[in-house]
Order: structure tokens, then sequence, then C-alpha cells
């Protein structure tokens, strides 16, 4: 599987954006698929993931109720859809894959296939 995330740009604050995350090969149905965050002078971290089986979602308590994790399994894309965004959120968001248990669905080390990243910038 190859991952291509795309939507990022510049928004003001209280704004919104879509994310997508394409993937290639067919064995995108095997993966959990996460999104996670790096702002400058930051460590990676955490934003959402969707679980596989039963399509479970977690977020990190700094998006939680402002931005949905959702997948399209006919068009192997992911989406991550961030409304009443704030200048905090920026930072270049990363679609990630793995076929991780529940314990490591929220860490880096729970996914094998990052894509390219894509820049989100919130304006004050």
């Amino acid at each position: 599987v190859q991952l291509q995330a795309s939507g990022g740009g510049l928004v003001q604050a209280g704004g919104f954006l879509r994310l997508s995350c394409a993937a290639s090969g067919r064995t995108f149905l095997s993966y959990n698929m996460g999104w996670f965050r790096q702002a400058p002078g930051k460590e990676r971290e955490f934003v959402a993931t969707r679980r596989l089986s039963g399509g479970t979602t977690y977020y990190a308590d700094s998006v939680k109720g402002r931005f949905t994790i959702s997948r399209d399994n006919a068009k192997n894309t992911v989406y991550l859809q961030m409304n009443n965004l704030k200048p905090e959120d920026t930072a270049v968001y990363y679609c990630a894959a793995g076929r991780n248990i529940l314990s490591t669905s929220t860490t880096s080390r729970g996914y094998t296939i990052w894509g390219q990243g894509t820049l989100v910038t919130v304006s004050s």
C-alpha cells in the first residue's frame, strides 16, 4: 500500500478543510488507518484513527468534536474533516496505515506505512 495525502492549505481560524488520503494497492482493506500531525519544532502527534473492525473511531482530546475521520473503501480513501480550525492546528498532517492492535493505534509505532504529508496553516 502507498498513501498520498492532499487537501491541505491556508485557512482562517474557525474555517474548515477536508484532507484526503488515497491508497494504492489491493490490501488497503486490511489496514487500520490513522492521521497524525507535526507542528514546527514539535514531535509528531496522534490525531485520529478509524478501526478496520467495526469502524470505531478515536480522537485526540485536542480535536475531539471538531475533526471527523471517515473511510470510503470503494475509493480506497480516508478523509479527515476538520471544522472550527484553530491556529494551534497548524501542522503537517500525515495519513498512515497499520495492521495494529487497539493499544498501539494511537501511537506512531502502530503504523508502518506513511503518506508524504500535507501542510495545514490556520491563521488567527
